[in-house]
């Protein structure tokens, strides 16, 4: 599982009905691991995929562009964090 991260900047409260419009856009179940972390000057996603080829494809897809664009999201700074070693979580969380 490799995990990348999309910076979207903005003012939160503008980003974060966006941000709900493009999850949306997504079957809950094709989401390997995904948080959303409201952060001073915007939102940051880590989302995990199958690898790292599947990361770079996807990230950099219009397919993607394109629904972030129509969700009224700006386009994102992406990074590519690494491979994912150990996950552990104790409750989901939503917010």
């Amino acid at each position: 599982m490799f995990l990348g991260a999309y910076h979207f900047d903005g003012t939160p409260t503008e980003l974060v009905p966006a941000y709900e419009r493009l999850l949306a856009a997504f079957p809950p179940d094709s989401l390997d691991l995904h948080v959303c972390v409201i952060r001073e000057g915007g939102l940051t996603v880590f989302d995990a995929c199958p690898s790292a080829s599947v990361f770079a494809e996807f990230s950099a897809g219009a397919t993607f562009a394109d629904t972030v664009r129509a969700a009224g999201l700006p386009a994102p700074r992406v990074e590519a964090l690494g491979e994912v070693h150990t996950v552990r979580r104790r409750q989901t969380v939503e917010g």
